[in-house]
């Protein structure tokens, strides 16, 4: 191979790098859609850029492309971290926008699964007579999209769930935090890769918690909160009722007490009335059905040990987060989450997720 070819694969491997980048920033905050990055280089210079836009529109391509001018675009090349979209759905197809570019190269990562549009830029873009370019850094875009392909292939979203516990795995305690402040902005941060974040109303009652993301700057991409309350027993006065955000908050319930229903509805809050499973209790397969059919594309359950204990027994989670203190609690600790290496085990791997903790752990399933 020659030196010229390791240098150009190289120049690659940099602008997709970037684009892959810009597509991190915006895991979970791009609904059912990919994120996805993108950017466009000329004579070895970025000239633009582009990410999915909230809630998955527009594209990156359509954004990085519609920043410049038409001459400015001529003999350019465009990296994307997935393949561009060729069908028409709620926006035109991006290839239309690229060949209407006379961009000159097309470099993506990962085919899209959308069977509207898997497999299908490259020959086009090539009958066009754009040269493509595909693959490149696949294993790093693997990594972005495992959420996006895991609920694109089974119609429900990508479903996680965390807890944090002592050193000898207990939940609670008289002080309000097991973990260290180290470990809850990391959890913070976690939310942020999420839609929505899933608890019980008990948890709801008993944290009075707001569900939101309480670091610096991502307070405005607070995740959707969804509630699983059988019979609307949540606290009237409670944050994911009562604050600005309460248009975000699905019950998942069911009762047909009349007044409770129309007490919440008045209020903004959305109700979705789901069936019991064979244990008499709200059927958790059909919340992430639902979910799903509400253009949440990915959950994390941060529920209390009744609720986590149920969905690793069905096995209904994709990955876990343990947020693990360096402390034991021993007599002063409470509700102990018992034989939880058996509980996790259905799990073929895990990793040690490295960070500075303090002393705490975060240790990953999936």
């Amino acid at each position: 191979m020659s030196s010229k070819k390791v240098k150009s694969n190289n120049l690659d491997k940099y602008f997709m790098g970037i684009a892959m980048n810009l597509a991190k920033e915006r895991i979970g905050l791009t609904g059912l859609n990919p994120s996805v990055g993108c950017v466009i280089v000329k004579n070895k210079k970025i000239i633009s850029f582009g990410q999915t836009g909230f809630s998955g529109r527009p594209h990156a391509e359509t954004v990085a492309i519609n920043k410049c001018k038409m001459n400015e675009l001529k003999d350019s090349s465009i990296y994307i971290t997935m393949e561009p979209c060729t069908h028409y759905g709620k926006t035109p197809p991006c290839t239309n926008e690229i060949v209407k570019s006379k961009i000159k190269r097309v470099i993506y990562s990962s085919n899209d699964i959308d069977k509207r549009t898997s497999n299908k830029a490259y020959s086009l873009l090539i009958s066009n007579k754009i040269k493509v370019k595909k693959g490149l850094l696949k294993s790093e875009s693997k990594k972005i999209y495992k959420n996006y392909f895991k609920h694109k292939n089974n119609k429900k979203p990508f479903i996680a769930a965390k807890i944090a516990c002592s050193s000898d795995y207990y939940m609670s305690t008289n002080n309000k935090f097991i973990t260290n402040q180290h470990s809850r902005d990391v959890s913070h941060i976690l939310r942020y890769n999420f839609d929505s974040i899933l608890i019980s109303s008990k948890t709801a009652n008993s944290d009075n918690s707001k569900l939101s993301c309480r670091i610096n700057g991502l307070e405005k991409f607070s995740p959707k909160r969804l509630i699983i309350d059988k019979n609307l027993k949540i606290n009237k006065k409670s944050p994911v009722i009562t604050d600005k955000n309460k248009k975000n908050t699905i019950i998942f319930h069911s009762t047909k007490d009349k007044k409770k229903l129309r007490y919440f509805k008045l209020r903004g809050i959305r109700l979705s009335y789901t069936n019991l499973d064979t244990n008499n209790n709200i059927d958790l397969k059909k919340v992430f059905l639902k979910a799903y059919r509400f253009g949440i594309g990915s959950i994390i359950i941060e529920g209390g040990k009744a609720l986590t204990k149920s969905v690793l027994k069905d096995k209904l989670i994709n990955e876990f987060y343990l947020f693990k203190s360096k402390n034991k609690l021993g007599n002063l600790g409470k509700n102990k989450f018992s034989n939880f290496k058996k509980k996790i085990n259905f799990f073929k791997r895990k990793e040690n997720i490295e960070t500075f903790l303090d002393g705490d752990k975060i240790i990953r399933y999936y």
